[in-house]
Parts: structure tokens; C-alpha cells; sequence
């Protein structure tokens, strides 16, 4: 089983800035079964709460994606924009990740441009604001450690679950060719595929579903990354992962509480998870 190091920079600066006191703790790997028929078997020494058996998958788009009738952006990314961006990426990205690829793409992206024009002189700021309908665009630093602990190669296929605002499928786009990125909210997936067609991300790949049972007709999957906090790893997006060494980044925990960030990574039948720090994110929505 191929065993993967998370950089110990990475770790000990998103721990002090977004993780709660017992995030230092350094868990053993858990080790669960893929199956298409029920939960992972978890290790016994492991708090991940297993996958309850759930019904079949929806394979097709729960309905489609509309236009919105208003759109609350700015496009512009004007010289003092980008400086703004630069000071983000240069004091606050750059010291946590190592990869190359992912601080070029934070340069790239545009962040502005997935936020509500309220929270404009907000945008460049490392910490999440708010999009509307309960729902948050995640601090850059954390996006940008999310994003390498995947370790992206061009031509990875990568699944998103939890499109937001977008931002976090744009910067998947600049790290490979396949993107593919599921909302269950239905005002959100509409805003987030017009910025995304506004930007030039036309070939991203956006549906309105349930998340929690992936995208199974471009399964198998290179690497998955969830951006919303169920209770319990999802077995449909265990089984969703490439069995040639699968990543998938997601945390889990519950409401309105702190929740841990897990790597899981998938070798043949055996599915390793690796504990990263403990995070607060939205919850896991739902049909």
C-alpha cells in the first residue's frame, strides 16, 4: 500500500489558524473494505462513523440548471485586484503548500468574481464569507492545502462534490483537464455556472444532484474532493474512487461542531484513511 506524507508545514500552520485544540493529534491510518453493497468495514480503533446502507444512486441530473434571473459578480480584475490577490497568495498560500501548480492557480483564479459584490473588499481576505442559502466560500489556504494533499497530475479526472460558489472548481480546472463538480442547491449550481462560463471554465463539467452519491456515470475517479461535512464517509464516493491509488480529501463530523479533515486513499479492496487537522465546515446537505 502506497503510504502518503502530508508536508508538516502545511499541517502546523493550518493548525493554528483554523483547527481547534486536540487538532495536533496524530491518529494512526484506519483501514476500511470498498464495497457496492453496504457500509466500509471500519477498524476498530477508528471514530469515523461508518456509511449507513443506503438506497441506489440517481445517476441523472435531479433537474436542470437555469439561468439565473440576476447575477450578483463583478468581473473586473483590475490592477489593484490583482495586487490584492498577490498579497493574499504571497503572505498566506504560499507559506502553507509546496506545490507550484496550486500557488499559480490561486494567482490565476479570480476570487472576487465568486462573491457577493457586498463582501468585494472582503474577498481577498484569508477566511470564508458568505454566499447566500447557508452556504460559504472556503478560506483560500485552506482551498489551496485541500486542493495539493490531492496531488492533481494533468489529466486526473476529479470530482467535486459541493460546487458553492465555484471557486474551488475553477481552481481544480487549473490543476487538470476534467473537472466534474455536483451542488444540490439549485440557485447556486445556476450562479456558479454562469460565473464559471463568465470566466472561460466552460468545459467544467456542472450538475444539480445529491452529492452524497457522487456522479457515477464518469466514475471512476482520481481524486475526490468534498467541501461540505457529512457525518460519515460516503460508501457511494468510496466506491467512486480509482482502485489504482483513488484520493479523496473530505471531512467529516458533525453539526455545528468541530470536524476532522480526512485523506482517504484507495489501493485495490483496501481504502487507508489518514487524519490531517480539525476543521469547521458546512453541513452535508441532503435531498
Amino acid at each position: 500500500m502506497v503510504q502518503r506524507i502530508i508536508p508538516l508545514t502545511i499541517l502546523l500552520v493550518l493548525l493554528a489558524a483554523c483547527a481547534g485544540p486536540d487538532s495536533a493529534a496524530t491518529d494512526p491510518p484506519a483501514t476500511v473494505t470498498p464495497t457496492t453493497s453496504a457500509a466500509p468495514t471500519l477498524a476498530a480503533d477508528t471514530a469515523v462513523p461508518a456509511s449507513p446502507t443506503t438506497a441506489a444512486p440517481t445517476t441523472q441530473a435531479t433537474e436542470l440548471i437555469l439561468t439565473p434571473e440576476s447575477l450578483d459578480r463583478e468581473f473586473e480584475d483590475d490592477a489593484e485586484t490583482q495586487a490584492r490577490r498577490e498579497t493574499l497568495v504571497s503572505s498566506r498560500v504560499a507559506p502553507v503548500v509546496q506545490d507550484a501548480r496550486v500557488i499559480a492557480a490561486l494567482r490565476a483564479v479570480p476570487r472576487h468574481s465568486f462573491v457577493p459584490t457586498q463582501h468585494l473588499d472582503l474577498a481577498y481576505n484569508d477566511h470564508p464569507l458568505p454566499i447566500g442559502f447557508g452556504q460559504t466560500i472556503s478560506q483560500p489556504s485552506l482551498v489551496a492545502m485541500m486542493t495539493e494533499v490531492l496531488e492533481l497530475e494533468p489529466g486526473d479526472r476529479v470530482l467535486e462534490i459541493g460546487t458553492g460558489s465555484g471557486y474551488q472548481a475553477a481552481i481544480l480546472r487549473e490543476m487538470t483537464d476534467e473537472v466534474y463538480t455536483v451542488e444540490i442547491i439549485p440557485e447556486l449550481a445556476a450562479l456558479a455556472r454562469t460565473v464559471l462560463d463568465r470566466l472561460g471554465y466552460e468545459d467544467i463539467h456542472l450538475d444539480r444532484r445529491d452529492g452524497y452519491y457522487g456522479w457515477v456515470a464518469y466514475a471512476p475517479y482520481d481524486a475526490i474532493i468534498v467541501t461540505a461535512a457529512p457525518d460519515h464517509l460516503p460508501n457511494p464516493l468510496v466506491d467512486q474512487l480509482n482502485a489504482d491509488g483513488g484520493r479523496m480529501v473530505i471531512p467529516i463530523g458533525p453539526v455545528g461542531n468541530v470536524q476532522t479533515l480526512w485523506l482517504v486513499t484507495r489501493q485495490g479492496d483496501e481504502v487507508e484513511m489518514t487524519r490531517l487537522l480539525d476543521v469547521r465546515f458546512v453541513p452535508f446537505t441532503r435531498e
